[in-house]
């Protein structure tokens, strides 16, 4: 090419040398956007509900908003919080978009562990003792502070009506709280393990929490005394957890794999991504639910697209498969369990999408 240019008259050559600047100038696009490496692992994350931000809160108590793009070379921090003594465990943009909320230690309390926005001026806040406290903005103190956990709150989730508030601890148990009527409702039987996450399923009619045990637990509306059904992931653990449908969720695992389920009938799908050999921290779903953010031990923040996995149904009929066989990948970026210690790939790098979409699962509980 360079000896083509030097025999070409001098306007040829420039032009052509123009038109090399420009191919080489041209962005590249994504199929998710890039990484985001930070100084410290984070343990709270949230989508802006209408724009393309994500911020995230940090061990070391630093908080970010970053501008993502799959444009390569476009996402970019846009904002920071400074460095505070206290950890950051959640972050909530309000409905709006216009606020952006975050949990710390308040004075003379315990450390906040979850946080959940009920309106504009309205918050629900978890600590590491159990306590549940109901605050309004434009008021001194709390509005319901009560205490019927014995342990952290990992957890919290709302009804769509925004009366009652659902809460998976550290003793096992689920907690139900009227927010509406500000009481307490009642605590489920304890489970063998903490409990880690909780979300709606099937419209609503279904409470699904995580584990530490790696067990999903089901519990159907206004039923919450006792478990209607559970399964067992192959995973260590099931750290948090985010629905991606009605039918569908994500879970984050201590073993690093980011697993998509459906709920009812219970079947692991495949793997969406991975933190290789770093506990997944965080999840978060996307306004426009085109990408899951995770974060891991491994500092970074990661983007894995799910277009695909949106379309995917699972039916009740079950195929006979080998028992504790590889999941399959469901998105570019995604290594299938096979490979997923062998370090074959490199992590940040773009893989060919499987051509045809998954219709039905061969992998399901262990």
């Amino acid at each position: 090419m360079d000896r083509v240019c030097e025999e070409s008259p001098a306007g040829d050559s420039s032009s052509e040398e123009e038109d090399l600047d420009s191919t080489k100038a041209a962005p590249r696009i994504r199929d998710t956007p890039e990484d985001i490496v930070l100084e410290a692992p984070a343990s709270g994350l949230a989508f802006h509900p209408t724009r393309d931000l994500l911020a995230a809160g940090d061990v070391d108590g630093d908080v970010f908003v970053f501008s993502y793009s799959c444009q390569e070379g476009e996402t970019k921090e846009l904002w920071s919080s400074g460095h505070h003594l206290k950890s950051c465990r959640a972050v909530i943009f309000s409905e709006d978009g216009q606020s952006e909320y975050w949990g710390r230690q308040p004075a003379m309390c315990a450390p906040i562990n979850s946080l959940l926005l009920v309106d504009e001026n309205v918050l629900v806040t978890g600590d590491d003792t159990g306590g549940i406290r109901l605050w309004d903005q434009r008021k001194e103190g709390p509005l319901m502070d009560m205490r019927q956990h014995e342990e952290y709150i990992a957890d919290m989730a709302l009804d769509p009506a925004k009366k009652l508030l659902l809460t998976a601890s550290g003793d096992g148990c689920l907690g139900v709280f009227n927010i509406k009527r500000r009481r307490f409702e009642l605590l489920s039987e304890p489970q063998s393990g903490d409990l880690t996450s909780v979300t709606l399923m099937k419209y609503g009619k279904k409470v699904a929490c995580g584990s530490s045990e790696g067990t999903i637990y089901l519990f159907n509306w206004n039923g919450f005394g006792a478990t209607s059904d559970r399964f067992a992931l192959r995973a260590e653990s099931i750290d948090c957890m985010v629905p991606v449908t009605e039918n569908l969720l994500c879970t984050g695992s201590t073993d690093g794999i980011i697993r998509a389920v459906n709920i009812l009938p219970n079947r692991v799908v495949g793997t969406v991504g991975q933190h290789a050999g770093e506990p997944v921290e965080a999840l978060a779903l996307s306004h426009c639910g085109h990408f899951l953010a995770s974060s891991g031990h491994d500092q970074r923040l990661k983007f894995w697209n799910m277009t695909q996995l949106r379309t995917v149904v699972v039916d009740d009929y079950r195929r006979r498969k080998k028992k504790g066989g590889p999941l399959r990948a469901l998105s570019s970026k995604a290594w299938s369990t096979d490979d997923f210690f062998a370090g074959l790939r490199e992590d940040g790098e773009d893989a060919k999408a499987p051509e045809e979409v998954l219709k039905e699962s061969d992998d399901d509980s262990d």
